[in-house]
């Protein structure tokens, strides 16, 4: 009889299309793209099963020594077919299995040879294949976590797969269960002795790796370290040496890493004490939702170990540079047994040396301290999340903050690749640029410097200046002074006429030139003399023009009057009387217009002369002493432009 064809058809899991023919004498698939072909012979099969998945309908073989083959991708209207075929040709009933699609995600677990079948209410949700998970661990109490293998040969049509699922499994169970396939939390609540009870998520994750054969020594254990101090990710694991792959095992974690899936080695000294040892790995291993690409080991140079392997001195041969017995430092033998096992070189470092000598210097990326190495075809920055950088992927690396105008003593290096990723280290010593510059030099990677911007540059000499005009005063005749009379001028006003009224040093100046008169004090206070002599000839040109201007636009009438009719005993008066005098213009000063009319009558009043006295009073007292007439005038203009204000 004529074979029968079903297409396409996928065999288990594997993404390919092919072909399958059923005959009297079996069964058989083929790959259209890489031609593999799966036979089973008719003898073989002991039990079919019909089930809806998600890549159409599958058929399910049961087959001798309690092992299963599916193949998927069967149209509704094959099941017809296939009943038949299975009936005439080896007696077989096809079996119709109900699945739920209720979508729920609890239920009860399963182990049903080599799968682990999720049940709801009574009907499959979903079923794993144990043979493909790598790792199972138990996150916290009540939770599992299961981690599948990343299938190395990939194709063009291969697509998303999981690659984790955790089960939430609460309660407890006693050990004398511990056996049962039931994982689930119906039997948490047993009962019996503290003794004799265990986490229900134990007992799960005990079956998973007893099924899956996890942790099981699949070939004779090469030689283990135990207690290594892995930085990432963080703890101390033991690490155990098989022939084809190696175990991490910690008090949370364990992982399986298959030697193929090591892609680099790095041995670089860390510091005068400590040496790292760095695994790239082609597929990360997994915490929670965090991958590491790097498994970095840390060792001191003082350790020592004496190890010898469990290996014939045939199989010792066949490695490169592997030895049968180790005393030497633990670094080294662990770096030994790597090379030889993964079979790939050893990356050291390089030329490159820092300040203090060391091959990698300190660095910031983001907010991530670490280690900096410049390598020979590479730059490695070795910190809890690692970062690779290929010499020949990168375009330009551009300084920032190395001028030597600027104080900082650090600066900062970014990275920019032809793949397009930018990295910006910051936080380096000035003192490592010309290391980093010469190295980077002899590798002939592109080099450009950022300039800093203009306004951050006068920014900088602004707050110089400041700080140099709260130091001296003295430093710049043209500039410093008047920066600083323009903001102390106003508030020190008062105090400085009470001082200068008494000490009066220079002549009256012009209301142009108020602001530059504090400039001319601070000047000669500070010892500046070529500088006082110009400010003292410009305050006496004031004096003969710039006065009578100032008493014709205010007071000038009541002023001239006063000068020629005051008597010599007003010249005489008491500095108390004079300050009450002003006191009593800058009471009065809300009245300036009767002012002109009042004082020509009343000469004699006190009031009315201690008003002549308030504007006229000082040109007397500087006429012994020129000089002091500028000075004691320049007092006086403030109290006049208060009059202004009031009008």
């Amino acid at each position: 009889m004529a074979a029968t064809q079903f297409d396409p058809i996928y065999h288990a899991l594997s993404p390919e299309v092919g072909k399958m023919r059923v005959a009297s004498s079996g069964m058989a698939w083929k790959g259209i793209d890489s031609g593999e072909v799966t036979a089973i012979a008719g003898g073989d099969i002991k039990s079919a099963q019909w089930l809806r998945v998600a890549r159409g309908f599958q058929l399910r073989l049961g087959l001798k020594d309690r092992k299963r083959d599916t193949f998927d991708g069967f149209k509704r209207e094959d099941l017809k077919k296939i009943t038949e075929l299975l009936k005439n040709h080896f007696q077989i009933t096809l079996e119709e299995i109900d699945v739920s699609f209720k979508g729920w995600n609890w239920g009860i677990t399963d182990f049903r040879g080599q799968d682990l079948a999720f049940l709801v209410s009574g009907k499959m949700g979903f079923e794993l294949p144990l043979r493909n998970v790598a790792n199972s661990n138990i996150a916290g109490r009540t939770e599992v976590s299961l981690e599948f293998n990343t299938p190395s040969g990939q194709t063009k049509h291969a697509g998303d797969e999981m690659t984790e699922i955790r089960f939430h499994v609460p309660g407890v169970m006693s050990k004398v269960k511990a056996g049962s396939d039931d994982g689930g939390s119906q039997k948490s609540d047993a009962e019996g002795d503290d003794d004799d009870e265990i986490s229900a998520a134990q007992v799960f994750h005990d079956n998973i790796k007893e099924m899956a054969d996890i942790g099981q020594v699949t070939g004779d254990m090469i030689l283990s370290f135990e207690e290594v101090l892995v930085l990432t990710p963080r703890g101390r694991y033991d690490v155990d040496m098989f022939p084809d792959f190696l175990r991490l095992r910690g008090k949370t974690y364990d992982y399986k890493i298959i030697y193929t899936a090591i892609s680099k080695l790095f041995l670089l000294p860390k510091d005068d004490q400590h040496v790292l040892f760095i695994l790239g790995l082609n597929n990360p291993i997994r915490q929670g939702q965090t991958r590491y690409h790097y498994l970095v080991m840390q060792f001191t140079r003082e350790e020592e170990i004496t190890a010898e392997l469990n290996m014939s001195e045939e199989e010792v041969a066949k490695f490169d540079r592997l030895k049968k017995n180790y005393e030497d430092p633990t670094f080294e033998v662990v770096s030994s047994v790597f090379r030889a096992l993964a079979k790939k070189k050893i990356i050291g470092s390089g030329s490159f040396q820092s300040r203090d000598g060391h091959p990698g210097i300190k660095v910031n990326l983001k907010a991530v301290q670490g280690d900096l190495f410049m390598l020979e075809k590479y730059i490695f920055f070795v910190s809890k999340q690692p970062v690779l950088i290929e010499l020949s992927d990168i375009q330009q690396v551009v300084f920032s903050r190395v001028s030597q105008g600027t104080v900082a003593r650090t600066f900062d290096l970014k990275i920019v690749t032809k793949s397009g990723p930018e990295y910006m280290f910051v936080s380096i010593n000035k003192e490592e640029l010309e290391p980093t510059e010469t190295y980077l030099k002899e590798k002939k990677i592109r080099i450009k410097e950022i300039v800093p911007d203009a306004e951050l540059v006068m920014a900088a000499v602004g707050d110089d200046d400041d700080d140099d005009d709260m130091q001296s005063v003295d430093s710049d005749e043209d500039k410093r002074p008047r920066i600083k009379s323009a903001k102390d001028d106003d508030e020190d006003s008062s105090e400085d006429e009470d001082f200068h009224a008494s000490d009066s040093d220079s002549g009256s100046p012009s209301e142009s030139d108020s602001d530059s008169e504090g400039a001319a004090t601070a000047s000669d206070a500070s010892g500046d003399r070529d500088f006082t002599k110009k400010k003292v000839k410009k305050v006496k040109k004031a004096q003969d023009g710039d006065a009578p201007k100032k008493k014709k636009k205010k007071a000038a009438p009541a002023g001239s009057d006063a000068e020629e009719d005051a008597p010599k005993k007003k010249a005489k008066a008491k500095a108390k009387a004079k300050d009450d005098d002003a006191m009593d213009v800058d009471a009065d000063g809300d009245k300036p217009r009767p002012k002109p009319k009042a004082k020509p009558k009343p000469k004699k009043d006190g009031d009315d002369e201690g008003r002549a006295m308030d504007v006229d009073d000082e040109p007397p007292r500087p006429k012994p002493k020129p000089k002091k007439k500028a000075e004691g005038a320049s007092d006086e203009p403030p109290k006049k432009k208060l009059k202004k204000a009031d009008d």
